[in-house]
C-alpha cells in the first residue's frame, strides 16, 4: 500500500515542483520583457519628446530616468498607482507647483533608498533629455496617518517616497521614508556636459501632497 501511495505521490510532487519552477521562470521573463519594452518606449520618448506607451494597452509610460551613485538606473513611470508601481517607481503629477514626487516599492525599485544619505547626488532626466542633478538634503520617516510632507516653499524639491521600515516582514504599515533633495544644476545637453542654472522646465508637481493619498493605497508589495 505504501509503495502504491509513493508511486502516486512522486509524479504529483514532481509536477507541482515543475509548475512552481515554470511559474517562477514565467514571472521573471515577464519582468524582463516589461523592462525591455519600457526602455524602448523611453528611447522613442526622447526622440519624439512626447509620451510613448511601452505596450498598446498600458495605463502608464516612462516620463523620466533616475540615477544614483553609478549603481541605480531606473525608468520613472507616470502615476503613483497600481498600473505603474509594479513596473517601476511612479511620478505624481496632479498638483500645481514645482516639486517632483516619485514613489516606489521598498523591496524592489526603491530598495536602494535604504543606502541614500544626505550629500548624495541623484540625476533625473526628463523627456527632453535634460539632466538635473539633485543633492540629497534630508532623510525623514513620517507617519502617513497624520503627517503631510514638509517641503520648502521657495526651493523646488525632488521627493522620493517608499514604505518603511525596509526590512518589515509585512507590507501595509503607515510609516514612510522620505528622501528630500534640491537641484544643483541642469545639464541641457548631457553629451557635451553644458550646465546651466535653474531647473524650472524639468520640475513637475507634488507640493502639498499628503502621503496617504494615494501612496498608502498603492505602495503595498
Amino acid at each position: 500500500m505504501r509503495c502504491k501511495v509513493s508511486t502516486v505521490l512522486a509524479p504529483l510532487l514532481l509536477a507541482a515542483g515543475a509548475w512552481q519552477f515554470g511559474s517562477g521562470i514565467w514571472i521573471h521573463a515577464k519582468a524582463q520583457l516589461a523592462r525591455y519594452l519600457i526602455d524602448q518606449a523611453w528611447q522613442r520618448t526622447l526622440v519624439r519628446q512626447a509620451p510613448v506607451k511601452p505596450w498598446p494597452w498600458a495605463d502608464t509610460w516612462p516620463v523620466a530616468r533616475l540615477r544614483w551613485n553609478g549603481e541605480v538606473d531606473v525608468h520613472v513611470l507616470a502615476g503613483v498607482n497600481g498600473a505603474a508601481l509594479p513596473f517601476g517607481p511612479g511620478m505624481e503629477t496632479r498638483t500645481a507647483t514645482n516639486d517632483i514626487l516619485i514613489a516606489g516599492h521598498r523591496d524592489t525599485h526603491f530598495a536602494f533608498l535604504a543606502r541614500v544619505r544626505p550629500g548624495d547626488r541623484l540625476t533625473l532626466t526628463n523627456i527632453q533629455g535634460r539632466d538635473t542633478v539633485f543633492r540629497v538634503q534630508a532623510r525623514q520617516v513620517i507617519d502617513s496617518r497624520n503627517t503631510a510632507l514638509a517641503v520648502n516653499h521657495y526651493v523646488p524639491a525632488l521627493l522620493l517616497v517608499t514604505c518603511y521600515p525596509f526590512d518589515a516582514l509585512r507590507a501595509g504599515g503607515p510609516l514612510r521614508m522620505v528622501i528630500t533633495s534640491v537641484p544643483e544644476k541642469v545639464i541641457e545637453n548631457p553629451q557635451t556636459e553644458e550646465a546651466s542654472a535653474g531647473a524650472g522646465s524639468l520640475m513637475m508637481t507634488a507640493r502639498g501632497y499628503r502621503v496617504q493619498d494615494p501612496v498608502a493605497d498603492t505602495l503595498w508589495n
